[in-house]
């Protein structure tokens, strides 16, 4: 179930990526990169789907470093896969590879192409630690990231009126 952290950074790992071409890649890379991504996350949570199946449904706990630990308290950034979380997962990274492949099309020509597909990236990722977080911090964290990457988009939010035709 190593496999499961992988949904998280190959999001991450194409946000980084897109993030630093700043624009210099061609639109078919930054599509390449965006869709590809996700497209991967999307495989490695279908894997993780069968071999949760195979295993009998049984809830999985991935621990993956301590943030912090006082006394007998811990405080852990720890996945956890069951039925839900894996439907979710499911949603997360399947919708969101659609979305990747019809705003490739969609968003052809338009300014801030590359920069579109980073925080989609990072959209998806922070919703894959919402649905896999085991503790409301880490759920928070999940949840606190989304919000500013939404409203960062806001320049890309015109484009389906530039789009429409003129009135007749």
């Amino acid at each position: 179930m190593n496999m499961l952290a992988l949904t998280i950074l190959l999001p991450l790992i194409g946000f980084v990526l897109l993030s630093f071409s700043r624009g210099r890649w061609s639109e078919n890379l930054s599509a390449t990169v965006g869709m590809g991504s996700v497209g991967l996350a999307a495989l490695v949570t279908a894997f993780v789907g069968v071999d949760f199946f195979a295993n009998g449904k049984q809830a999985v706990s991935v621990p993956l470093w301590t943030w912090m630990s006082v006394g007998d308290f811990n405080i852990g950034f720890n996945l956890v896969l069951d039925g839900l979380s894996l439907t979710m997962l499911s949603v997360v990274t399947g919708v969101g590879f659609l979305i990747h492949m019809f705003a490739s099309w969609y968003m052809r020509g338009e300014e801030g192409y590359s920069r579109f597909f980073a925080y989609t990236n990072l959209f998806i990722a922070s919703m894959v630690v919402l649905v896999l977080a085991d503790n409301l911090l880490l759920m928070y964290l999940g949840l606190g990231r989304r919000g500013p990457v939404l409203l960062s988009a806001d320049s890309v939010s015109t484009i389906p009126i530039r789009r429409m035709a003129p009135p007749q």
